[in-house]
């Protein structure tokens, strides 16, 4: 069950995923919380840039490693928009990173996606849990889905 704090943190990924729409991206938006509740850092998608590994799941794990020690990054959560691709998921655990919550799931985003027709991804969508079998994870948000499945049917020109 998701609290209150959660889903302000992942209100503001949808913040975030509404940027990456702004500034021509895919919209996805990701932040990670120290176990203070300090917001260590945030981004969005950066893949329009034609490097399909700038992902915010995956910057995160990458800052993570570079500023935090193993304890902080098992102490963190990772709030984001949409549920992690494998990528995002396997650097997560490497990372050594904690939690994860997010707003709406891979399959629910597979279904907008099938709606609009747009193909399939050319990485199989899995669960966190498929790839990295010991993670936490938490979501999605009923609450949020409306608004991040209408980011993306923009992003697609079915709005």
């Amino acid at each position: 069950m998701l609290g209150d704090t959660d889903l302000r943190h992942l209100r503001r990924c949808v913040e975030l995923a509404a940027t990456a729409l702004e500034v021509g991206d895919e919209p996805f938006g990701s932040v990670l919380v120290g176990a203070d509740g300090s917001v260590l850092f945030e981004d969005h998608n950066h893949v329009a840039s034609g490097d399909r590994t700038r992902h915010p799941e995956f910057e995160i794990a990458r800052w993570a490693a570079a500023h935090l020690a193993p304890e902080a990054r098992a102490a963190a959560t990772v709030y984001t928009s949409g549920e992690h691709c494998p990528m995002c998921a396997a650097a997560h655990g490497w990372v050594g990173l904690g939690r994860i919550v997010y707003a709406t799931s891979s399959a629910q985003l597979s279904g907008w996606l099938g709606e609009l027709g747009v193909p399939a991804p050319p990485v199989r969508t899995l669960r966190i849990q498929d790839v990295v079998p010991g993670a936490v994870v938490d979501g999605p948000a009923p609450e949020l889905a409306e608004r991040v499945r209408g980011l993306h049917r923009r992003f697609h020109g079915a709005a």
